[in-house]
């Protein structure tokens, strides 16, 4: 389960139904900061946040999701990419670390879990950066057709929800995730080395199921497991967040996200939406590392 990354050695532990990776940075006693990535991304998103942080006293932790990079199932369970699931990784895991309370950060998977926390255990959040804004959603929500163009961007759900989908992502995931990495961050010139960085944590010998159990489950195409319903009977209400938030959104998002003022009135504490120009995408802690670590420390001092 070795993996050469820029984080150094890597951690282990055991949480709820996995056994969780995760870089960890800066002292033991500060503040915690949990950074979650998204698809298809890993910890690497955060290699340049990372090291701001923890240079201004914040304990850094950044897990791999389940289905990437060295986390694993502890059992042969359902491989459940639904949103509930991920998003209790991360209560299980600040368990697991001794952590009560987090500042969250993330993005694209990661940005929905850390809203759902926010959302259903405001105890343990103590502030939230978000990028694209409130990204908790439903079944039965996703079953209503959106108009064509916007149903264009989302091909790839599409796509995953069929068994040919299902072989080619296995087949190419390497092509597959470089072609959304072009196409949701269009103005970025990352290099081979760093997608190739990212890359070994497709590798993850339950990778595929994950990706394509989530991206079924939002379709209700795949069902979810019966220990999540009531907490996805509550995210079906679209709660609203009051823990304080800091929205961002890159001014060269390539991938599906909704307009910053059709989810603003999701965040009733504080909050603030901020707009990260110079052609960032939607890796946005990977392109604009500053701003983002900067929106954290700002989150903090809400």
């Amino acid at each position: 389960m070795s993996m050469s990354t820029s984080f150094g050695a890597l951690k282990q532990v055991e949480a709820g139904v996995l056994s969780v990776g995760y870089a960890e940075a800066g002292p033991a006693d500060g503040p915690a900061v949990i950074l979650l990535h998204g698809w298809p991304y890993d910890i690497h998103s955060f290699a340049e946040v990372t090291p701001l942080l923890a240079s201004r006293g914040y304990r850094v932790i950044v897990p791999f999701v389940r289905g990437y990079g060295t986390t694993r199932f502890l059992s042969d369970t359902l491989r459940n990419g639904q949103q509930a699931a991920v998003a209790a990784d991360v209560i299980a895991l600040m368990d697991a670390l001794g952590i009560q309370m987090a500042i969250l950060a993330g993005f694209d998977w990661g940005a929905r879990s850390a809203n759902i926390v926010a959302a259903l255990w405001p105890d343990r959040c103590k502030a939230q950066v978000s990028v694209s804004g409130y990204l908790i959603g439903s079944q039965a929500a996703n079953a209503a057709p959106l108009p064509p163009a916007a149903e264009y961007t989302w091909w790839y759900m599409y796509y995953f929800a069929t068994e040919r989908g299902r072989a080619g992502y296995d087949t190419y995931r390497r092509e597959f995730n470089t072609l959304i990495w072009q196409l949701a961050s269009p103005k970025w010139a990352f290099d081979d080395a760093t997608f190739a960085r990212t890359a070994a944590a497709f590798d993850n010998p339950d990778h595929v199921a994950i990706v394509i159990h989530n991206y079924r489950w939002r379709l209700g195409l795949a069902a979810g497991e019966p220990q999540y319903d009531d907490l996805e009977r509550r995210l079906a209400a679209a709660p609203a967040i009051a823990v304080p938030t800091i929205t961002l959104e890159g001014d060269a998002n390539g991938a599906p996200h909704a307009d910053a003022g059709a989810y603003a009135g999701k965040f009733t504490g504080r909050y603030e939406h901020r707009l990260i120009e110079g052609g960032v995408g939607h890796n946005l802690p990977q392109e604009a590392p500053r701003a983002f670590a900067q929106a954290v420390i700002d989150a903090d001092g809400y």
